[in-house]
């Protein structure tokens, strides 16, 4: 199951938008603080492997995946952080603070489908 399906702690009646920015910043945060992955300790195919291309690619696929997802959660959250529901509106009537559509705004609905 994807880490965003699962449902929401209980922590309070969390808005799907907050629970959504909270999973994203879950993973910015233990992205940052995981220890670098290095060729021995991934499990990348032996050295003597018939394809020495596979394991070129393979070390620098883990050795970018740590700064590569925390980059990727920061802009997943920055774009969360603009696009969300304007605090001010009337009750009944909510847009989008970023692009003022009504809300969901389309910007978060393919947030949420991609991360669901």
């Amino acid at each position: 199951m994807s880490p965003f399906a699962r449902p929401a702690p209980r922590r309070g009646n969390l808005s799907e938008h907050a629970r959504l920015l909270q999973c994203v910043q879950g993973i910015q945060e233990r992205s940052v603080r995981a220890v670098p992955w290095e060729p021995d300790t991934v499990g990348i195919p032996d050295a003597g492997s018939d394809s020495a291309l596979a394991r070129i690619n393979d070390v620098a696929f883990y050795a970018n995946a740590r700064a590569e997802v925390a980059a990727l959660a920061g802009v997943c959250a920055g774009l969360l952080r603009l696009h969300r529901p304007e605090e001010r509106d009337e009750p009944g009537r909510h847009h989008c603070r970023a692009c003022r559509l009504p809300w969901p705004c389309p910007t978060f609905g393919e947030l949420a489908r991609l991360l669901s």
